[in-house]
């Protein structure tokens, strides 16, 4: 009896644990997803276009930027189809366009679901939102509108529609390059010479702020400067630039009329305004922005440009140290489309002629280039020295209120010739120093001004001034040669502001690995020429092919002389040609 009542529980512990996993294995299965989704394939409806609700297709062609489309494409002359980032262009024409809804209590289609569609309305031959729409040739026929697998087939689609609209539907315009090339320059203001450049494609630098703190495009260090004063941004539709004023305090004008909101002060942004080419942008009262816009890269600058300073007053026992070197650099200069400008100007006595000096240089040799007969005989005779020479007397001219401070200058001007050949030539006063390597040479563009040089000793010694044993420095200053220094100049003639200027240098398009490196004395003093092109030849060898690699070279340099113990402030520009552009 006792083996009897045992088998009995055995046999229902054993049914119970079969329908415990029968229903565990019902409820991992899930068989009922299979009778919903075979409902939900044979769904069926009619209805017109005006009851739908989400939109297959837009006919909005006034998107802004910012917005997206995933179907939106370029095609250049030849067809190729690429990715375009802010430049939103449709391949289709006026009066194709449609909006046609979907229920939204519709249910939810899976991938690779087909489902009947009945729409009442004009058909479009192609549509893309992600998923093709076939409508019928014939109004009010029945099609079957197949959702493929995206991941394997949404490439394929595209081409094919894209390709299809292009052949059929674009108008001869629609397939040109409709990119657009924005540069502004800072004329006026404390950021004189500031310069911004982008083109309508760039999404990623679009739209371009203006305004006096980070992450402003166009960072102006003036106290009139709303913090977000403006900003520009690319009309798609209309293929236009436009300004817009974002609530400043106080306001903005073009061409002197104002763009702001009436009620200023309200911090109300304004109404959008169309820029166009030769517009003078005035923020504020004394902040003026000069745009130029092209439909060709007429801005691009064909170098890789690296700047690096540090005044160094670690190595002088941790004593204040002021920051007396200046660099700039300008391309192209304004009115001299292909000349550009290179300059580092280190004070002395303080940084007041410097700060003039590298203001005043890029000012007078654009007025001097900007002349048309001047510019011209540069390019005839591939020489600038008139221009250079021109130059310095000028600024000279402008420093007389610098009687007891002075800068050393030295400018290297780059221009290309109607061949597209570029030339470089080098005007200096002092000791900052240019150093170009072209085809294997190291070439000296610059000469030494201090007063204990060879060529200034001779100087001194034709003018029968020479310096007596053991004199090093006139008047406590040891260079012979720079700009300002009024004071000192007028009583000693040994002092003079005649810059050395270099011969031509011919770049060909052909050359290859051609840089220059300016920088002042803080380099020089304890790295030659030599040792600077060879460090240089390295790192372009160790970081080709990396981002930011001029950056990388000037402060690659600039940590040589940190580990040599220079003791003087240190800046640099590193200039490498891209003789391809």
């Amino acid at each position: 009896m006792a083996m009897v009542e045992m088998m009995n529980i055995i046999g229902l512990f054993m049914v119970l644990m079969l329908l415990l996993i029968s229903l565990i294995i019902l409820f991992a299965c899930k068989p009922w997803r299979y009778f919903s989704r075979f409902r939900s394939s044979r769904f069926s409806s009619s209805f017109k276009v005006g009851d739908l609700q989400r939109p297959l297709i837009s006919d909005d062609g006034n998107l802004t930027q910012g917005q997206t489309s995933e179907v939106t494409r370029e095609y250049d002359l030849e067809g190729a189809c690429y990715q375009n980032d802010g430049l939103l262009h449709s391949s289709l024409t006026e009066g194709r366009f449609y909006k046609q809804r979907l229920p939204s209590s519709s249910p939810h289609f899976t991938q690779g679901e087909s489902f009947v569609l009945e729409v009442i309305s004009e058909p479009s031959d192609n549509a893309l939102v992600g998923q093709t729409l076939k409508l019928p040739a014939e109004k009010g026929s029945l099609t079957e509108v197949q959702t493929y697998d995206w991941q394997n087939n949404r490439n394929e689609n595209l081409q094919y529609d894209l390709e299809k609209d292009r052949l059929t539907n674009l108008s001869p315009g629609l397939v040109e390059d409709q990119r657009s090339w924005l540069s502004l320059e800072v004329i006026a203001g404390p950021a004189i010479g500031l310069q911004h450049v982008v083109n309508s494609t760039s999404s990623s630098k679009l739209p371009v702020k203006l305004g006096r703190v980070s992450p402003s495009d166009l960072a102006l260090k003036d106290s009139e400067v709303s913090g977000k004063h403006a900003q520009i941004t690319w009309n798609s539709t209309k293929l236009k630039w436009e300004l817009v004023d974002m609530g400043s305090l106080n306001g903005t004008l073009v061409n002197s009329q104002s763009v702001s909101h009436p009620d200023l002060g309200s911090r109300k942004w304004g109404n959008p305004v169309e820029l166009a080419s030769d517009d003078i942008i005035t923020l504020g009262t004394t902040t003026k922005v000069y745009v130029r816009i092209s439909s060709q890269n007429e801005f691009q600058i064909p170098f890789k440009i690296g700047v690096a300073s540090d005044p160094m007053a670690v190595r002088r026992g941790g004593k204040k140290l002021p920051m007396e070197d200046i660099c700039h650099y300008k391309w192209p200069l304004p009115g001299a489309n292909k000349f550009g400008l290179f300059c580092v100007c280190d004070g002395h006595g303080g940084s007041g002629a410097a700060e003039s000096a590298i203001k005043i240089i890029p000012e007078v040799l654009g007025n001097i280039l900007s002349d048309s007969l001047r510019k011209e005989k540069v390019l005839s005779k591939r020489d600038a020295s008139d221009v250079l020479r021109d130059m310095f007397a000028k600024t000279e001219a402008r420093l007389d209120e610098h009687q007891y401070e002075g800068c050393t200058a030295t400018v290297l001007l780059v221009w290309k010739d109607n061949e597209e050949n570029f030339f470089a030539q080098c005007a200096n006063l002092g000791d900052s120093a240019c150093v170009i390597h072209l085809d294997g040479r190291n070439i000296q563009m610059t000469e030494d001004h201090r007063v204990v040089s060879l060529s200034e000793r001779k100087r001194f010694q034709e003018a029968g001034v020479p310096l007596r044993d053991g004199e090093t420095r006139i008047f406590g200053i040891n260079l012979a040669r720079m700009l300002g220094d009024k004071f000192p100049k007028q009583q000693d003639s040994r002092f003079s502001a005649e810059p050395y200027i270099s011969e031509p240098l011919r770049i060909d398009q052909s050359s290859k690995d051609v840089f220059a490196v300016l920088a002042s004395d803080g380099l020089w003093d304890v790295v030659s020429p030599k040792k600077a092109v060879q460090l240089v030849l390295q790192m372009r060898e160790k970081e080709r092919g990396t981002e930011n690699i001029a950056e990388k070279i000037a402060n690659g340099l600039l940590n040589e002389a940190r580990a040599m113990r220079t003791k003087d402030n240190t800046s640099i520009v590193y200039l490498g040609f891209d003789t391809s552009l």
